[in-house]
C-alpha cells in the first residue's frame, strides 16, 4: 500500500539507507550522511509512517535547513574573498 514502500531510490545511491530503502539521518536529527542533505517523513520513518509524523519531521528538516543555511551564508560572509554585503534599504 502506500507509504509501505519509501520512494527514495533516485537517492539511495548516495544516502545512507536501510534494507528497506529508508533514508537513515543522523540519531535525534534529519540531517544525513551529505552536508545540506535532509530525510523527513515517509522517505526516513518506516515505524510511524503517518502525516503527522511527515508533517514534524518535516518541520524539523526545515529548521535544520534553515540552520544550515545560515551558517554557510556567515562562512561565506567570513570569506575574505566575499564581496561586501550589500546597503542596507
Amino acid at each position: 500500500g502506500i507509504g509501505h514502500q519509501p520512494n527514495t531510490a533516485a537517492f539511495t545511491p548516495w544516502i545512507t539507507h536501510d534494507e528497506l530503502g529508508y533514508l537513515v539521518p543522523q540519531p535525534g536529527r534529519t540531517a544525513t550522511n551529505i552536508e545540506g542533505v535532509f530525510a523527513c517523513g515517509d522517505a526516513a520513518d518506516h515505524y510511524y509512517r503517518q502525516a503527522v509524523t511527515a508533517a514534524g519531521t518535516g518541520c524539523a528538516a526545515a529548521i535544520e535547513t534553515e540552520r544550515w543555511l545560515e551558517e554557510q551564508a556567515g562562512a561565506h560572509a567570513a570569506s575574505p574573498s566575499s564581496p561586501p554585503p550589500p546597503p542596507a534599504p
